[in-house]
């Protein structure tokens, strides 16, 4: 396989060079595949099944695929089958968590253990691999709620979400993103491996992938008119692109530490929803007729670390119409 010369960056990644992608087919994943094929990496990316169209067609239609992205299937809680796609890489991303909004049936099994053991099972690869440096997708919902947070602070990196809270509140995706960061933190300090960690909000925008993503789907749910609980997490919303721009950023720069908020905004609920109603009058969002987050302080900064890094986010309004538009081309909407 043909690989373009790699160019090396000061913290020893090779930019242009051999990188793994767990979750590459899935709806950040795919727009981070595609904006490495356009930087000239070479891509090692995972998927759960190598025989499914669905998750492969899309990523092997893109320029550059054919000589310079390789697909493997990976199954989180097997490290032997993690191994082969990390193996001779220079850095990964680690993106494949599983993704259920709805309730969980068996959150032990469908969300916490795959998330959790598959984190230290991928970290685990990159460690034995001698991998230069791990880029892990984490959320913005392992941030809050947060009930000892400063009620005059915008939330930002320091934040992490009360796990009990969540655990009540059955919202079992933030528990096992909130574990998951936190098991990787810990593998990375014992480890001595170079992390840096992602956290964005609701992602929007288009979609590579052939069908409806979970946050797809909820954005649908709003625009049919159901009112959702997100108030105890939500904090904004961010564009797949510039989720996929600030990975790539992350990556590339040895000065990137820590943990990156990445939201286009931080706002509430009821301004996400007022945006929406007033850009798409013709649904029936069910507007909030009382806010419950005066907990959240709202800035346009929200991303402050990212922006010093470079990343320009697409403005709401932009996102927003091009996910829409996105929908009602899959006949979605």
């Amino acid at each position: 396989m043909a690989a373009a010369p790699a160019v090396e960056g000061d913290n020893g990644c090779a930019r242009g060079g051999l990188v793994c992608v767990t979750g590459g087919s899935g709806f950040i994943g795919s727009w981070l595949v595609r904006l490495l094929l356009d930087r000239g990496y070479t891509v090692h990316a995972t998927v759960k099944n190598i025989q499914d169209e669905g998750e492969t067609k899309h990523l092997q239609a893109l320029d550059g695929a054919d000589t310079r992205l390789r697909l493997f299937q990976m199954d989180l809680l097997d490290p032997a089958s993690i191994r082969p796609a990390v193996e001779g890489v220079h850095g990964v991303f680690h993106l494949a968590s599983p993704v259920i909004l709805q309730p969980a049936q068996d959150p032990e099994n469908e969300l916490l253990q795959p998330a959790v053991e598959g984190t230290r099972n991928v970290l685990r690869a990159a460690k034995d691999c001698g991998v230069s440096r791990v880029v892990l997708v984490s959320s913005q919902t392992a941030m809050v709620p947060n009930p000892d947070w400063p009620a005059d602070k915008v939330v930002d990196d320091d934040s992490w979400a009360d796990v009990e809270i969540l655990k009540k509140l059955e919202l079992w995706y933030n528990v096992s993103k909130t574990l998951a960061e936190k098991a990787a933190w810990d593998f990375a300090g014992e480890e001595g491996l170079p992390l840096v960690v992602l956290n964005p909000s609701l992602v929007l925008g288009p979609t590579l992938t052939p069908a409806a993503t979970p946050s797809h789907r909820l954005l649908m749910q709003l625009l049919g008119g159901q009112k959702l609980d997100m108030e105890p997490y939500y904090i904004g919303c961010v564009d797949v692109r510039d989720v996929a721009q600030s990975l790539l950023v992350l990556y590339e720069n040895p000065s990137a530490q820590g943990r990156h908020l990445c939201l286009e905004s931080t706002e509430r609920l009821v301004d996400f929803i007022d945006k929406l109603a007033n850009l798409y009058p013709e649904f029936p969002l069910h507007r909030i007729k009382e806010d419950k987050q005066g907990w959240v302080v709202r800035s346009k900064v929200g991303s402050k670390k990212l922006i010093d890094l470079g990343v320009r986010f697409t403005p709401f309004e932009k996102t927003i119409r091009d996910t829409v538009d996105c929908l009602r081309s899959k006949g979605l909407i």
